[in-house]
């Protein structure tokens, strides 16, 4: 194990792992689960959205998206409405509500992150920050 337990691979899954653990303890206690938080956050920064849009956004199957828009919904964090640009296909919208939720969940979402990185001095936090952005755009460039 002591080699797999070196691999920065293997160590950062397990950071991930712990860091979305956190996450999502906070975000229930405003009844939202990562994936719902992720299409509410999506919807308020880029929407109106049609939902083959969030799809591309969030990659997620367009299968998961229709029950995570529903339950949204009935929560009243989002609205579907017909899309101006094309009547055929539905726009989501955060609603006002949605929008209060999901401030406090970005704050319920800091005080997690600042959990997790408490070992570590703020320079290391800035440090750590600026390499795992360093890879993550790598990633994306490819």
């Amino acid at each position: 194990m002591a080699h797999i337990q070196s691999l920065p691979s293997w160590l950062t899954g397990r950071v991930a792992a712990r860091g979305r653990d956190l996450v999502a303890r906070a975000l229930a206690d405003e009844g939202l689960r990562l994936s719902q938080h992720a299409v509410l956050a999506a919807v308020a920064e880029h929407g109106p959205l049609a939902q083959a849009e969030l799809v591309r956004r969030l990659e997620i199957d367009p299968k998961d998206v229709v029950g995570l828009l529903n339950e949204l919904g009935d929560k009243g964090l989002v609205q579907r409405r017909p899309d101006p640009r094309d009547r055929r296909k539905n726009a989501v919208s955060a609603t006002t509500e949605g929008l209060a939720t999901l401030r406090r969940c970005a704050a319920m979402a800091d005080q997690a992150n600042r959990e997790l990185l408490t070992p570590l001095s703020a320079a290391e936090r800035d440090l750590l920050i600026t390499l795992l952005q360093r890879l993550h755009h790598a990633d994306q460039a490819q």
